[in-house]
């Protein structure tokens, strides 16, 4: 499927949301509240809703002609899918639509995960790396490997903690056709480290044992993208950053999959990137400030 046309007018009063569980700690309604504001939409809102997988159907079922779109964060990701009048090829590849648009009557759902995993590497330089390794095989890893496909790579080291779990992953490399090496955490030296660019996909913390041997792997002028964005900088993306190693957070992620959101869902292509980077960064700040 494609998009709805950019420059068309939206409707007023539409609403979008962040379904989930736990979403209290999302970062989309900052992102999409400060998007509508700069796009002068001031009739639409967007919140955070609780909603856990067995409540999805229902909750998308009841919703009417005054809803634009939905973000969704895992598993809601998979279970969407068969609420959905279509689904994007991408979507279907990497088995999950974190993006819903309500359009013309229909449920269309996309990914954007992808396309933000790409434009958060491209902002900090890194556009075509040689080799790739992935830390992690959950559904973040599978956003990974399709955007390392469409930066050019067809062979990826992704390592995991349980080879055992890492199935439904491998099945996303199969769809998208990029062969994968499996390697455990177990074990674990600088010789799982293929490339110039390693993607973490670890939760907080699950890679600060490795965070030496992985900057040491990588060559002088390597990058790592470290999908956390709080607490920041993680141990890994400090040891890197110390090698003198380019270093990407999950935030940039965060922002670029939210700015591609708002574009399909209001049809606008003029969206307020910066002024969405700086509220999401100073929420960020307020709640390390908190902690």
């Amino acid at each position: 499927m494609t998009g709805p046309h950019l420059g068309t007018t939206p409707d007023p009063g539409r609403r979008g949301a962040v379904l989930g569980s736990p979403v209290a700690h999302s970062l989309s309604p900052i992102l999409h509240r400060t998007a509508y504001a700069g796009l002068g939409l001031a009739d639409w809102r967007y919140d955070a809703i609780e909603c856990a997988e067995g409540d999805l159907a229902a909750l998308v079922e009841s919703m009417g002609s005054e809803w634009a779109g939905l973000s969704l964060t895992m598993p809601l990701k998979r279970a969407v899918l068969p609420l959905l009048d279509t689904v994007s090829d991408l979507a279907v590849e990497v088995g999950g639509a974190n993006t819903v648009v309500f359009r013309d009557g229909a449920r269309h759902g996309e990914n954007t995960d992808v396309y933000g995993i790409v434009q958060a590497l491209a902002e900090a330089g890194v556009a075509a790396p040689s080799a790739a390794t992935i830390l992690g095989g959950g559904a973040t890893a599978a956003s990974a490997l399709a955007a390392l496909r469409e930066m050019g790579l067809a062979e990826v080291t992704m390592v995991v903690r349980n080879a055992s779990r890492a199935g439904e992953t491998l099945d996303v490399a199969e769809r998208l056709g990029v062969a994968v090496a499996v390697r455990t955490l177990d074990g674990f030296d600088g010789t799982y480290v293929d490339g110039d660019l390693v993607i973490s996909t670890l939760p907080s913390g699950a890679a600060d044992g490795l965070a030496g041997e992985i900057a040491a792997a990588l060559p002088d002028k390597g990058a790592l993208f470290d999908v956390v964005y709080s607490p920041w900088p993680t141990a890994l993306a400090r040891a890197v950053q110390d090698r003198g190693g380019a270093v990407v957070g999950g935030f940039p992620m965060l922002l670029h999959q939210a700015v591609k959101q708002v574009e399909l869902m209001t049809g606008r292509a003029d969206v307020p990137v910066e002024a969405m980077r700086a509220a999401g960064e100073a929420e960020i700040a307020r709640r390390a400030a908190q902690e």
